[in-house]
């Protein structure tokens, strides 16, 4: 079965699992809340989902010749389609800075690829977390009509959610445009495989909006002291004469983020 003629010219990915279908024929309704008793219908099956021999319990018009009636879930869809563009955007751009910088660093993560995760919109706001061989990120990205071109690589930024205050560095990719990344992890060699990865992610997406969590991130500033000493002594100059040919803790996680700012 193509599809169904009543709306869309048959395209079934334009209509969500929550469409409420109606008969152009006899105008009986079919709705994913109730199923159809008729056909031993579950209740929660969308209508995309019936068999394909389904057909009108009152009149037997076969399913193409339904159309939306009403659609609750269509917004959602949109919102779902635009962010799967801005995240596979994402992806391309960081598959770039993958293949042409960071391949070769020595402590990048050869097991990972490049994945966007949990992508979601907060504040009118793309928020979602983007992984790659060198660094797990949590990315913000302007929303529709907000312009971040101008914004400075390498500045930070304070952001609060329900679990605390994060830092965020600013910056600016041809292909991505502007956005704000908080770092999470880098290196990433604590990750044994993709899938160990993206579950971290979804769990960090989930515990970024918990308040009860906000007690342990009351402490930021101890912890970017902490980290800011971290750094510093990986950065130190050793005594040794000889070049050290391995890139600084910093370089690894601003590549691809801030390397105007270096």
């Amino acid at each position: 079965m193509s599809g169904f003629e009543g709306s869309f010219l048959g395209a079934t990915d334009k209509i969500s699992p929550l469409a409420i279908m109606e008969c152009k024929i006899c105008w009986t309704p079919y709705d994913p809340a109730d199923g159809d008793d008729y056909r031993q219908v579950e209740p929660g099956t969308a209508f995309t989902a019936l068999p394909d021999d389904w057909s009108c319990p009152n009149c037997s018009a076969p399913k193409e010749q339904f159309m939306v009636l009403e659609d609750p879930g269509a917004e959602s869809m949109v919102q779902a389609r635009e962010l799967d563009e801005l995240a596979k955007r994402l992806e391309s751009d960081f598959r770039e800075v993958w293949h042409a910088k960071m391949r070769d660093v020595p402590l990048v993560n050869k097991v990972l690829h490049v994945q966007a995760v949990g992508f979601q919109y907060w504040n009118e706001r793309p928020l979602g977390i983007l992984i790659t061989p060198w660094f797990m990120n949590l990315f913000l990205l302007p929303k529709e009509g907000e312009d971040w071109s101008n914004l400075v690589a390498g500045e930070k930024e304070t952001i609060g959610f329900p679990s605390g205050d994060y830092e965020f560095i600013h910056n600016v990719r041809e292909q991505s445009g502007g956005y704000k990344a908080c770092s999470l992890f880098s290196p990433m060699g604590d990750f044994n495989t993709q899938a160990q990865a993206v579950d971290v992610a979804r769990a960090v997406m989930v515990e970024l909006f918990k308040d009860e969590n906000r007690a342990e991130t009351d402490r930021r500033e101890d912890i970017r002291a902490a980290r800011e000493a971290e750094i510093a002594a990986a950065e130190a100059p050793e005594e040794e004469t000889e070049i050290d040919a391995t890139p600084s803790r910093r370089k690894v996680i601003t590549a691809g983020l801030s390397a105007e700012a270096e």
